[in-house]
């Protein structure tokens, strides 16, 4: 990967997938408007890197994350490439968890994705070229106990960026939309009411899902699937939508 010159904003940036694409970044010659709501997060972040510079912005936050965009591009120029990382993922089940964090989860998750579109993507099209990475998951295809406010809100970047991508398909913007299964980031830590069939999945590495990020915008794919069987867990929920949740609420005791 090449970026010397160019402009890459990164969300979620102060740790995990955003944390590592931020320095990626910087170290292929971008410069790098990195956000997060986690100012210390985002200070380790662009620790030893002279073209990371920081916002701090809770993604939800529409007119906030907008108004850091426009200093971000006042400051490095026009973004090239916005990588769209911030995500939260609080677990339980649906009846145990309390009304307000499940909408949190969707105000993030969802409604994140759609502000730093918003405040991205028209800039891109008018330049006619870009790079928008949006981060969804598995879970926005493959439901599961415990997860069920988090695979709604995948569910909804999925569907937002398959639209915007057929909407935008001959603006020069390349998009791609990554769904990995369990990455070893913090945002795992944040399953604390300890799903079972976790244990039981080996995370990928972020720098496995990066690279296939990069392999597809090379090849011009829109989805991403990082990893060994990730595709065919795709696949069975498409076509043996059944047998998935039979296998999940028997690990889970349900």
């Amino acid at each position: 990967m090449a970026f010397h010159g160019k402009v890459a904003l990164v969300t979620g940036a102060a740790s995990g997938m955003g944390r590592l694409a931020a320095q990626r970044l910087a170290s292929a010659g971008a410069s790098v408007a990195a956000l997060d709501v986690d100012e210390e997060g985002l200070r380790q972040t662009a620790s030893g890197f002279r073209t990371v510079r920081s916002w701090a912005v809770d993604v939800s936050n529409g007119q906030a994350l907008t108004t850091a965009v426009e200093e971000a591009e006042r400051e490095l120029g026009p973004i090239d490439r916005a990588v769209h990382a911030a995500a939260i993922m609080p677990t339980d089940l649906l009846l145990d968890q309390d009304r307000d964090t499940i909408h949190r989860v969707m105000e993030v998750n969802y409604g994140g994705t759609v502000n730093l579109t918003r405040a991205t993507l028209p800039r891109m099209v008018e330049r006619g070229a870009g790079d928008l990475v949006l981060f969804a998951s598995l879970a926005g295809w493959v439901p599961a106990p415990h997860f069920g406010a988090y695979n709604a809100s995948k569910f909804a970047v999925v569907a937002f960026a398959d639209v915007l991508r057929q909407e935008n398909r001959r603006s020069g913007v390349r998009f791609a939309c990554v769904c990995p299964p369990p990455v070893e980031t913090p945002l795992l830590a944040q399953a604390t009411s300890n799903p079972k069939f976790l244990h039981r999945l080996r995370p990928l590495s972020p720098d496995q899902v990066l690279n296939s990020v990069e392999t597809a915008l090379e090849r011009g794919r829109f989805w991403v699937f990082p990893g060994r069987g990730t595709t065919l867990a795709w696949r069975a929920r498409r076509l043996l939508p059944g047998l998935l949740w039979r296998r999940f609420l028997r690990v889970e005791g349900l």
